[in-house]
């Protein structure tokens, strides 16, 4: 993958904008001028979208009938500084007619090898838990219309590489 870059120019007040190296630029701020996100929600953006694009990708190859996915990512922050986060929930939320164990795998695949941003944080001190709500549609036989429970927990610096 090699070296990634992004350059960060100030425009006003705690309002900067990131140019990333892939042509797009992204505007951050503070809660006084609430522009655009603040840096620690982009971190939990970045493991929300680094870990979908997996779980999708392996759903799909799994040949699972997906027809609606989300994550819910929630992070809590140490109260002193730096205000690192310490405890953060990936919810998977998965529609359609798919079976839970490869639901669970491909969350786990994600989680233990594939995603970069959750390799990187759980690589500190952050704890990260995945956890899974399938919603099924009516009338699917031999399983429940909606399932949910853990999948992995990663970190604080565990070696995910290793896994």
């Amino acid at each position: 993958m090699g070296e990634k870059r992004v350059s960060l120019r100030h425009e006003d007040g705690f309002r900067f904008v990131a140019a990333t190296g892939s042509g797009h630029d992204i505007i951050m701020d503070n809660a006084a001028g609430d522009a655009g996100p603040r840096p620690t929600e982009l971190v939990l953006a970045a493991i929300a979208g680094c870990t979908a694009m997996d779980v999708v990708e392996i759903l799909a190859k799994k040949r699972q009938a997906v027809t609606r996915y989300a994550t819910e990512v929630t992070g809590v922050q140490r109260e002193t500084a730096p205000n690192v986060f310490t405890d953060i929930t990936i919810l998977h939320v998965v529609e359609g007619d798919v079976d839970t164990e490869a639901v669970r795998r491909a969350i786990e695949l994600s989680a233990t090898k594939y995603c970069t941003v959750s390799a990187q944080i759980a690589s500190g001190v952050a704890r990260i838990s995945h956890r899974y709500l399938i919603r099924r549609p009516a009338g699917v036989a031999n399983r429940p219309a909606e399932e949910e429970g853990e999948v992995v927990v990663t970190g604080p610096s565990k070696d995910v590489l290793a896994v």
